[in-house]
């Protein structure tokens, strides 16, 4: 049994299939997810986990290379705004119906309890090399 890092199994087992270019949308609990991408459903309750908890355990074990999330974050939940441009220093901010069409090429959704309007976000892998 793994004692660190994502006890998840198929959440592991998914991030150990991506690779570079690789497109993850971690997402609140209200966001359509599109047909095709791989889901991970971690939601158990509204607000649990919260979206800021499954991001920074995600951010722990990926690289990412870029970063996309609706624009209408900055006004609507201003907490998830700081903490994805606190991380993503070069957040690219689009449109949320962009976003949403956007994610339908991502190979991997997961999918949290949050539940504040727009806390999602669309991950490009990087490599760690």
């Amino acid at each position: 049994m793994k004692k660190t890092g994502i006890l998840n199994r198929h959440l592991a087992g998914a991030l150990a299939e991506l690779g570079h270019g690789d497109g993850v949308l971690v997402c609140d609990a209200g966001m359509p997810i599109p047909d095709g991408p791989r889901v991970v459903d971690l939601a158990f309750r509204a607000g649990v986990p919260t979206f800021a908890e499954v991001l920074e355990g995600l951010l722990e074990e990926l690289v990412v290379e870029g970063a996309t999330a609706a624009d209408e974050v900055r006004e609507a939940n201003q907490e998830a705004s700081a903490l994805l441009e606190g991380h993503f220093p070069s957040l690219d901010l689009v449109p949320h119906e962009r976003l949403k069409e956007l994610s339908a090429g991502a190979r991997l959704v997961v999918r949290t309890g949050e539940a504040r309007p727009y806390a999602n976000v669309l991950l490009r892998c990087g490599v760690f090399f």
